[in-house]
């Protein structure tokens, strides 16, 4: 079975971080996020961070010298910074070349369609993270959530998960569940107001 080329629903889900993040005030930056370790400074950096790895790798190198997390970052400096790195991250990605190409990611070798598929998984689930966080000042791409659940669930098929994996036990999902909350649930999210 032939995947979709994750490309554009990796540029929407990065224009969907990138309204987010603009709407993040310096006094909400040391808030929780349902993604346990992560307060939104620390969201923010590793997302900024994970951008830059997988930039690096569409552009040909070795993602995993690239630090994880963005540091030194201003408080009203991060929509700049997401900004510099999306587009970074869009342009070396642009060609065919690297989507055939083994690529080295942090879960392992994969072609670079797999791998892209992996990054707009992680992005559109901190983009739920995040607009948890933010009171959900933004209506969320229901088609991103589904890809992205889709890709959960051939990757992550144990919903029991130990602690080599970064996502937690799968956690159950009332019936009529959005797209978001089911890809939240599946990698072991509940919405904060739950928590």
């Amino acid at each position: 079975m032939n995947s979709p080329d994750p490309r554009p629903l990796y540029t929407r889900a990065t224009e969907q971080f990138a309204a987010l993040v603009a709407t993040v005030r310096p006094e909400q930056l040391t808030g929780p996020t349902p993604c346990a370790e992560f307060d939104v400074r620390a969201l923010l950096g590793h997302v900024v961070g994970g951008s830059r790895r997988i930039a690096v790798v569409g552009e040909g190198g070795d993602g995993l010298a690239v630090a994880p997390v963005a540091d030194g970052v201003a408080d009203d400096g991060w929509a700049a910074a997401y900004e510099e790195v999306r587009t970074r991250v869009l342009r070396a990605w642009a060609g065919d070349e690297r989507m055939a190409a083994t690529v080295r990611v942090p879960w392992g070798e994969v072609p670079g369609s797999a791998a892209l598929s992996g990054y707009v998984m992680e992005l559109v689930t901190h983009t739920w993270d995040l607009n948890e966080a933010l009171g959900r000042p933004l209506a969320l791409d229901a088609e991103l959530a589904e890809f992205s659940l889709a890709n959960a669930r051939r990757v992550l098929a144990e919903p029991e998960r130990d602690a080599q994996v970064p996502f937690g036990s799968a956690r159950p999902v009332p019936e009529g569940a959005g797209a978001y909350e089911r890809l939240a649930a599946w990698l072991g999210r509940r919405p904060l107001s739950r928590a």
